[in-house]
């Protein structure tokens, strides 16, 4: 198991899926998670730059969201290799707002590792 260019688990099967097609689950392993945090400004920042951008999109602000997503995806690929996991299935990717002012953007993935045949 390793991890790419961009920092994602690479061997690990990682789908939406509650199997994988043409391989069987021998052994459930657990509900496994990822998660990562945007900043405070970032996230305020968004609201602002889309307010202001009228039928445009504010590509670094999607970067970085996009960025916190693989970022919660890899860690709960790498929870599920040191359980010994050849995928995990049932994914789900979650986006909340916290802190004070809801200042913070959460990105939450969550799956269930599994052993294949």
């Amino acid at each position: 198991m390793g991890a790419n260019a961009e920092g994602a688990v690479t061997s690990m099967i990682i789908t939406t899926t509650p199997g994988v097609e043409g391989r069987r689950v021998a052994e459930y392993l657990g509900i496994v998670t990822g998660e990562a945090i945007i900043g405070a400004n970032l996230f305020r920042d968004i609201f602002a730059t889309v307010r202001d951008i009228v039928g445009g999109r504010a590509a670094a602000y999607e970067e970085a969201l996009q960025e916190t997503r693989r970022i919660a995806i890899r860690e709960m690929g790498e929870m599920a290799q040191e359980r010994g996991a050849d995928a995990v299935v049932g994914v789900d990717v979650d986006y909340e707002v916290l802190g004070q002012k809801n200042g913070m953007l959460m990105v939450t993935a969550c799956g269930t590792a599994v052993k294949l045949t």
